[in-house]
């Protein structure tokens, strides 16, 4: 029981360190003077981020988690 323990503060550690430091390179996108974007796009993206970690929070609560999708912002 305690190597499931271990296991998980491990790879919630790092999961969760390299997932913020994503989000902050997201940001970075947001530089007007390197990238043209829309405000559509951009919330595209946010809503995007935002099932998905609706979805990871669902699964914790024990609620069935959803099918898998990848981003894109054009078609």
């Amino acid at each position: 029981m305690r190597d499931k323990r271990k296991k998980f503060i491990e790879l919630a550690e790092a999961r969760v360190n390299r997932t913020i430091k994503d989000v902050r390179l997201i940001g970075n996108l947001a530089n007007r003077s390197a990238y043209d974007y829309s405000e559509e796009e951009a919330r595209k993206i946010f809503r995007a981020l935002q099932k998905e970690l609706d979805a990871a929070k669902g699964r914790f609560l024990g609620d069935a988690g959803g099918k898998d999708i990848e981003f894109k912002l054009e078609d």
